[in-house]
């Protein structure tokens, strides 16, 4: 793999974190939200926390798969050249 396309990967993948914490606190502010307007506290909060965690986590193991995929296919491709 080139250089210029392995960087390309590092930056595509360093999102991943950011992801996971946006979600995370995206629903816990939607939470929040719901405890204020109908008096559930801390349920809404405690709910949108979970519900960005398991997401958030979600999406985390969904990309590190499709990036271990791409990595053997492309082991796969290196190993038939030489």
């Amino acid at each position: 793999m080139s250089p210029d396309r392995r960087a390309v990967g590092w930056i595509r993948y360093s999102g991943i974190g950011i992801e996971v914490a946006g979600a995370i606190a995206g629903f816990a502010l939607i939470g929040y939200w719901l405890d204020k307007r109908f008096g559930t506290a801390p349920w809404g909060l405690l709910g949108g926390l979970a519900i960005g965690l398991i997401g958030g986590v979600y999406n985390l193991v969904r990309e590190s798969l499709a990036a271990v995929h791409e990595a053997e296919q492309e082991d796969a491709g290196t190993e038939r050249k030489e």
